[in-house]
């Protein structure tokens, strides 16, 4: 397929484009096959280039000849195009809906974007598993790597390599997949140094109704244990949601077969009552008319807020379990691919120094997000505006930014990383000129052969004069665990998100860059008065020893 069979109008004159806070543009309309571009010879007026897959929906209105189209994005903001002519404005909006709804992902910007900068980094081997297990294995020699799903045979959802106890063969492994939904098998998602304490995930064992069990899945559980230790089992399900999976051939771990652990219970929504949420607060945010009770209340009725709670505690428990308590944890859902992966990634935050820096919380995403099988390409096909809502879209991992930004809210100065760091995450998980978001899974990713065929996001992040933009000015490194309140009152709406589009950004981001201007001079400040500091009290050490000689 050419995408030109997809453009019936590649070009209209006097287009105008209106923003919010921002004046209205008049300019010159293309369509490529993967970007909308207004480009106007007005001065000082920045062009519009907008990539289809960002637009979730298109709304077309007619007053006489004069057509309008509305485009609303991935990244929540809206934008209104005038097309004079209705037949241009039927091609415009017709080309853009076919466009921005490409059936095949090697049609896809990612398989067509060439770098404009120099590559000093290949992303795709920055966090290889082999590298981050250095790390474990100079500190203890309980757990192995296995590649018992080198051709992703055992588990289609896993990555090649896993982290495993090392007292559990490959053949014992591949008896617990046939017990773990989807082949999902338990594996090692964090060593605490501390105390050697472990965080483990998988997905809901398959004991349906008769009880079924699994040795070889106790023997594996088990041996995460030290000698007479315990551990827990926090199940993201409430108890009644996996009571109803086991009468559909799931199930969740009998204590009579796993002594040592207690098992939690611990509700986190998930798939459409998310999308419901989302859509309700981007509704009620894009609303001006207002007052605040009738504020509240949408934004109450929306459950986001709550949602981010309800994430936040159960990593805060499963913290608690393994920094206070002295306890393992296994931490799993249904599949595991999508609360499952909020906690224990936030979890690790919480603990973890280095996963609140910029390297540390890039190699985060790819071990418990990308890696471990978060479906991107289901979850992330739509965001708050479409209109065709498939059942497995969720903005999972948008909500674990949203918790990861109320952290940092929390402990301003222990993260090396900003919130535009954060927002950045969000926009090209959803639409990006990078292959990193692309596939479901690192099965389907080999099949697309990303490596070769697409670049990294993590090279261009990773450059130097980009991480200049996400560096917080205020981190000062923080060798302890947080402690994040969950407390309705700390939490709070995500502006610089939700609310970016309704003000003009391009203020807020010279009152953002005015400040970094300010800290740094402050710093250059400090460091001229410790000098003279410096050397005024050596000057004085010189005049006291010189009074003291006779």
């Amino acid at each position: 397929m050419e995408f030109a069979e997809l453009i019936k109008t590649p070009r209209v004159d006097n287009v105008v484009l209106h923003r919010p806070f921002y004046p209205a543009v008049e300019g010159t309309l293309c369509l490529t096959g993967h970007h909308l571009i207004l480009s106007s010879r007005q001065d000082n007026t920045e062009e519009l280039w907008l990539l289809h897959s960002n637009i979730d929906s298109i709304e077309k209105r007619f007053v006489g000849s004069l057509g309008t189209i509305i485009i609303k994005c991935k990244d929540l903001r809206i934008i209104q195009l005038d097309i004079p002519g209705m037949e241009e404005c039927l091609n415009i909006a017709s080309s853009i809906e076919a466009l921005s709804t490409l059936d095949s992902i090697t049609l896809m910007y990612p398989f067509f974007y060439r770098p404009m900068f120099e590559v000093v980094e290949d992303g795709w081997h920055t966090f290889l598993p082999e590298r981050e297990f250095k790390l474990l294995s100079s500190v203890t020699k309980e757990w192995r790597l296995s590649y018992i799903n080198k051709d992703f045979s055992v588990c289609p959802s896993y990555p090649p390599i896993v982290t495993v106890p090392s007292c559990i063969d490959d053949e014992a492994l591949r008896k617990v997949a046939t017990f773990r939904h989807g082949g999902r098998f338990p594996v090692l998602s964090y060593y605490h140094e501390k105390n050697g304490m472990v965080m483990i995930r998988s997905s809901q064992p398959l004991t349906s109704t008769n009880g079924r069990r699994c040795k070889e899945d106790e023997q594996l559980i088990n041996a995460t244990l030290g000698p007479g230790k315990r551990g827990y089992i926090i199940d993201t399900r409430s108890l009644n949601v996996a009571q109803q999976a086991r009468a559909k051939g799931g199930g969740f771990e009998q204590e009579a077969h796993y002594p040592q652990w207690r098992r939690i219970h611990k509700s986190i929504e998930r798939y459409h009552i998310l999308q419901e949420s989302l859509i309700k607060l981007v509704e009620a945010c894009n609303d001006q008319s207002h007052n605040m009770d009738r504020w509240l209340s949408k934004l109450e009725a929306s459950n986001w807020l709550t949602h981010i709670k309800e994430i936040l505690t159960t990593a805060c428990l499963a913290v608690q379990c393994i920094d206070r308590e002295g306890a393992s944890v296994l931490i799993h859902g249904t599949e595991g691919t999508d609360s499952t992966l909020q906690v224990t990634s936030l979890a690790q935050i919480i603990l973890e120094p280095r996963c609140r820096t910029i390297r540390g919380f890039e190699a985060l995403i790819e071990r418990e997000w990308l890696q471990a099988g978060h479906p991107f390409q289901q979850r992330c096909a739509q965001s708050a505006y479409s209109n065709s809502k498939q059942k497995w879209e969720a903005p999972v991992f948008f909500l674990f930014l949203d918790c990861v930004w109320q952290i940092l809210r929390q402990f301003p100065c222990s993260f090396e990383f900003n919130e535009h760091f954060l927002i950045m995450l969000f926009e090209h998980s959803y639409a990006s000129q990078f292959g990193t978001f692309l596939g479901n899974n690192e099965s389907e990713r080999c099949k697309l052969k990303l490596q070769q065929k697409t670049m990294s996001l993590w090279s261009w992040v990773n450059r130097p004069s980009e991480l200049n933009k996400f560096i917080n000015p205020l981190f000062e490194a923080n060798s302890l665990v947080i402690w994040p309140s969950v407390a309705p009152q700390s939490l709070q709406l995500w502006e610089g998100v939700f609310l970016r589009w309704n003000r003009s950004s391009k203020y807020l981001d010279e009152a953002y860059d005015e400040m970094i201007n300010i800290i740094e001079y402050n710093k250059e400040l400090q460091a001229k008065v410790n000098t003279l500091r410096r050397q005024l009290a050596e000057l004085e050490t010189e005049d006291g020893g010189m009074q003291e000689s006779p």
